[in-house]
C-alpha cells in the first residue's frame, strides 16, 4: 500500500494578540524577505516588529484578535485529503506555516511517523515567489535533512493558470460584477495581489509575471468582451519602491472617475487579515471617502469544489512524475530571464 504525504505551505498568522510581535519578527527575519547579513537582519526585524506591533494588533482586533488563516487552511487540507484518499493509496495532508505555528520543524515527526512512500510539496500560493514558496521549500529541505527524512519528494512550484483555480476566481468575479450591475453600476474589476519590492522582481523573481498570467487566464474564462479591469498590488510596507499600480491608488482613481469597483484577490486562496481587513474594511472605507459609487469584495476561492478538484488534479499528475520541481503542468512556465524560477529550463 503506497502512502503519500502532501505538505501544504502557507504564510501563517498570529493566533492571539501576544503572538503578533513574534510573528512579525519571524516574517522580517526571513532572509528571503530582508536580504541583509544575519545580525543586521535580526536588528531590522526586531525594529520593524516593535514599531508595527500596535498597528498590527489593531488590525487583528477587527477580526477577533487572531488570524483565521490556520483554520481556513485546515479546511482546505481536509477537503483535498478527502478527494485524494483511496483505500489502497492513503493520502495525508500536513500544514506547514512559514512564520507561525505549525512550523515546518514542528510537523516533521508526524510526517516521519506516517512513513510516506512519496512526499509532495504543494504551496497554497498559486504564483511562485522566492519570498513565499521559495522560502517555504528551502525551510522544508533544511528541516528534512536535520532529521534524516529521505523520501522521494516532488515540488509543485506554482499553478498560476490552473483551470480549477481560474474557474473559481472567475466565478467569484462574475458574481461581484453581476451584483454591481443589479445595482445599476458597470464596475471596474481590480485583481489585487500582494505586492513585492521592485528590486526582488529585478533580481529575477517571476511573481509579477505569473500574476499577469493569472489575470489573463481569468479574463479569458470570464469571456466578457467589455470588461474593465486592472491588475494591482496591495500591502506595501517600508521605504522601498514596490511594483504597481497600488490597489489604493486604483481605488482613488476609480473615485475620481465615479467608477464602481469589484476587488478580487488573486494571490490569496483563503481569507486572513489582508483580505478581511485590508480589502473588505480599509479599502472599502477608502472607496467611500473617495466617492466610489459601489464597492464589493469578491472573496477567496477557499474550499470551492473547482479549486479543490484542481489541486487534486495537480497533485495526482505531479506524483506521476519523477522527483524534482516543476509547475503544475509538469514543465517550466517562466521565460529564461526569470532566474528566480526554481525549475530547470526546458
Amino acid at each position: 500500500m503506497s502512502k503519500t504525504a502532501i505538505i501544504l505551505f502557507n504564510l501563517g498568522g498570529p493566533d492571539r494578540p501576544e503572538a503578533v510581535k513574534p510573528f512579525l519578527y519571524n516574517l522580517f527575519n526571513d532572509p528571503a524577505i530582508i536580504q541583509l547579513p544575519g545580525f543586521l537582519r535580526r536588528f531590522v526585524a526586531n525594529l520593524i516588529s516593535t514599531r508595527r506591533e500596535k498597528t498590527a494588533q489593531d488590525i487583528y482586533a477587527k477580526i477577533g484578535g487572531h488570524s483565521p488563516i490556520l483554520i481556513n487552511t485546515q479546511r482546505q487540507a481536509e477537503a483535498l485529503q478527502s478527494v485524494l484518499t483511496t483505500d489502497d493509496a492513503p493520502v495525508k495532508c500536513f500544514i506547514a506555516m512559514r512564520y507561525w505555528h505549525p512550523f515546518v520543524d514542528e510537523i516533521m515527526d508526524d510526517v516521519k511517523d506516517f512513513a510516506p512512500d512519496r512526499i509532495l510539496l504543494l504551496p497554497l500560493y498559486p504564483q511562485f515567489s522566492t519570498t513565499t514558496t521559495g522560502s517555504s521549500v528551502k525551510s522544508w529541505h533544511e528541516a528534512a535533512a536535520k532529521i534524516g527524512l529521505n523520501v522521494p519528494t516532488t515540488t509543485v512550484c506554482c499553478y498560476p493558470d490552473d483551470p480549477g483555480f481560474v474557474k473559481s476566481v472567475a466565478a467569484l468575479t462574475r458574481a461581484g460584477v453581476d451584483t454591481a450591475k443589479a445595482e445599476g453600476k458597470v464596475p471596474r474589476v481590480l485583481f489585487s495581489a500582494h505586492g513585492l519590492p521592485e528590486k526582488i522582481i529585478r533580481a529575477g523573481d517571476p511573481y509579477q509575471y505569473q500574476c499577469e498570467q493569472t489575470v489573463a487566464a481569468i479574463v479569458k474564462e470570464l469571456a466578457m468582451g467589455d470588461l474593465d479591469y486592472t491588475l494591482c498590488y496591495q500591502s506595501r510596507v517600508g521605504p522601498l519602491k514596490w511594483i504597481g499600480p497600488a490597489t489604493d491608488t486604483e481605488i482613488r482613481r476609480a473615485g475620481a472617475e465615479q467608477k464602481a469597483l469589484v476587488v478580487v484577490p488573486i494571490a490569496f486562496v483563503s481569507d486572513h487579515s489582508e483580505t478581511l481587513v485590508e480589502i473588505d474594511m480599509e479599502y472599502r472605507h477608502l472607496a467611500t471617502e473617495c466617492g466610489v459609487p459601489f464597492y464589493a469584495y469578491a472573496g477567496t476561492v477557499s474550499v470551492m469544489p473547482d479549486f479543490i478538484d484542481g489541486l487534486a488534479t495537480i497533485a495526482g499528475q505531479a506524483l506521476l512524475r519523477p522527483d524534482g520541481c516543476c509547475a503544475a503542468n509538469g514543465t517550466r512556465i517562466c521565460p529564461k530571464e526569470f532566474s528566480g524560477c526554481p525549475c530547470r529550463l526546458n
